[in-house]
């Protein structure tokens, strides 16, 4: 099941249509309050969430979702018509899975819906990462260091992941961005080392783990146990 939470009727009715008519099921929803209803009935795979609602806007609704344990691994796809690049930093980095500007096509949503649950699919069949001293706990979204709990951002852990799942493999800046920040941000790469820096420091003695490979980007570290 699809949830989509759309002001716009035509809109949202349209979407539903197509979900279904492709072999999706999918309900809409015209506000937070009745999506947030819902939930407490059916969880969603996944959920199509626009920004702009009458009362809660979609923000402080991804907000809720991610925070809580119930629903935080339901993949969401912000749908908005805000198309600066503000908003849909301000989305991804609060933990929405990709990002689609008004006016779209509604094959490419459908081609998005199906890339994100084949992405979350893929990363539910894993439950763990073990790299040397850091232990990755993909179900529960933990990360400890000699058993230790790190508290860590939503992007510092998806960049942790990436690494972990492709280790010994050097990751270019341009990837990380286009996987972890959305394909379609165009900030500068520094934004990635930023972020290295950060999860480095947070590691401590396991920030060692990841190597810079100068001009292309990073890897974890030869030295890891399995």
């Amino acid at each position: 099941m699809i949830y989509c939470v759309e002001d716009d009727s035509n809109i949202r009715e349209l979407v539903v249509y197509t979900l279904n008519a492709t072999g999706m099921n999918a309900r809409g929803f015209g506000d937070g309050k009745s999506f947030m209803e819902a939930l407490a009935n059916e969880m969603p795979e996944l959920v199509l969430l626009d920004i702009m609602l009458p009362g809660e806007d979609g923000l402080h609704i991804l907000k809720k979702l991610k925070e809580s344990s119930k629903t935080k691994q339901i993949p969401v796809i912000m749908v908005t018509a805000k198309g600066n690049e503000y908003d849909k930093v301000i989305g991804l980095d609060a933990g929405a899975d990709d990002y689609v500007a008004k006016p779209f096509g509604m094959m490419e949503l459908v081609s998005r819906i199906k890339a994100v649950l084949r992405r979350t699919k893929q990363n539910q069949e894993i439950e763990e990462y073990i790299i040397g001293n850091i232990r990755m706990d993909l179900k529960c979204h933990e990360v400890f260091v000699d058993d230790q709990l790190v508290t860590l951002t939503y992007k510092e852990f998806e960049l942790l992941r990436k690494l972990m799942k492709y280790r010994k493999t050097v990751l270019t800046r341009d990837r990380l961005l286009e996987e972890i920040w959305g394909y379609e941000f165009t900030g500068e790469t520094r934004t990635v080392d930023v972020h290295i820096r950060t999860l480095r420091q947070k590691l401590g003695s396991a920030g060692d783990l990841i190597e810079t490979v100068r001009g292309v980007g990073y890897r974890m570290g030869e030295n890891y146990g399995e």
